[in-house]
This record gives structure tokens, C-alpha cells and sequence, in this order.
């Protein structure tokens, strides 16, 4: 009897794919790849697998993949014009999906996604710069809205006063002590013979 095949999957295994990953950078093991990034005099070198490097971006990818075997393995990367904080925060990225930066950082991590062809940094960021835009874009529009009401509510002063004096003019029925008002309003003239 022959049974029915099931799929065996696991939801944490590609996190716990990355932490492990993650950890074994941080020791510096299994490292075969030093990434040599420097910006304006200052220089950093980071350990990384190239593996992660080359699963993670294009640009690794066509460097590693395009090594002459003549070389030898390529062991040393060097970039320049990438600034070491930017390049620290991208390495965070590829080996944990998530990364915390400073608002004012997000276009530069833009950039370094593209110049290192992460489509998943690039995607990430470009979707945070347009939650940035709305809220900044739903913030304009709120405060050009109180603007509005103010700039009217000072063109049209108290609305409530005037509609008063519509429903209760001077000579109205209504009886006001010491105005010799009438219960019977208006209507209700002495009688003349």
C-alpha cells in the first residue's frame, strides 16, 4: 500500500538559519571572505561568509562567481566610497532581515542597496521612504486643515451668538421678567372698545 507523500516544513528553520549565521560572523567563524570598506580616510574590514554575501547581493555574486581559478579563491574585497557605519548596518541586514537605523540614514542605505544590487535592502527601504512620505504627507494636510478652520473661524466669528439672536430676537414672546412680556406672546394685544 502506498501512502500519500506530507510536506514536512518548518517556519523557524530559515530564522534560525540566519541567527546561527549571524553568530558564526560575529566570532569570526567559518569566515572566508574579508569585505575592506573605506570613505574618506576612514577604513573598516569585516569577516563574512560568501556565501551569505553572494545569496544576499548581485554584486557579490558576479565577483565571487567570475574569480579566475588561476587567482585563486578571492579571500579580500575592498569598496570604496561606502562609509563604514552604512556598510556595518548591511551586513547586519543580509545576515538578520532587519536592521535599526536613523531616519536620516535611509537614503544612504538606499543607495548602498543598489550599489550592492540587494534587492531585499533596496525593497525595504524604498517601501520605508514611502511610509515615511505618507506620514509626512498626512501631517501637511492635518495642519493645513487646522489652518483652514482657524483662518475661517476668524473670518466668521462665533456662529453661536447670531443664530441665538435669529431664535431670540428683542421684541420676541418670550417672557423676560421686567420686560412686561405677555405669557400669551405677540399675538395677545390689549383689547381695544
Amino acid at each position: 500500500m502506498e501512502s500519500n507523500p506530507v510536506l514536512l516544513e518548518s517556519k523557524s528553520s530559515p530564522i534560525n538559519l540566519l541567527n546561527e549565521m549571524q553568530q558564526l560572523r560575529l566570532l569570526g567563524h567559518l569566515c572566508d571572505v574579508t569585505v575592506s570598506v573605506e570613505y574618506q580616510g576612514v577604513r573598516a574590514e569585516f569577516p563574512a561568509h560568501k556565501a551569505v554575501l553572494a545569496a544576499t547581493s548581485k554584486f557579490f555574486k558576479e565577483v565571487f562567481l567570475n574569480e579566475k581559478s588561476a587567482d585563486g579563491p578571492r579571500s579580500n574585497v575592498f569598496l570604496n566610497e561606502v562609509q563604514v557605519a552604512d556598510f556595518a548596518s548591511f551586513l547586519e541586514f543580509v545576515y538578520t532581515a532587519r536592521v535599526e537605523v536613523e531616519e536620516d540614514r535611509v537614503q544612504r542605505m538606499l543607495e548602498i542597496a543598489e550599489k550592492l544590487k540587494c534587492l531585499d535592502l533596496s525593497e525595504t527601504c524604498f517601501q520605508l521612504k514611502k511610509q515615511m512620505l505618507e506620514s509626512v504627507l498626512l501631517e501637511l494636510q492635518n495642519f493645513s486643515e487646522s489652518q483652514n478652520s482657524e483662518e475661517e473661524s476668524a473670518a466668521h466669528p462665533s456662529v453661536a451668538p447670531a443664530a441665538e439672536a435669529e431664535r431670540d430676537p428683542p421684541d420676541s414672546a418670550v417672557a423676560r421678567p421686567g420686560h412686561g412680556a405677555s405669557p400669551e406672546g405677540p399675538a395677545a394685544k390689549p383689547k381695544e372698545k
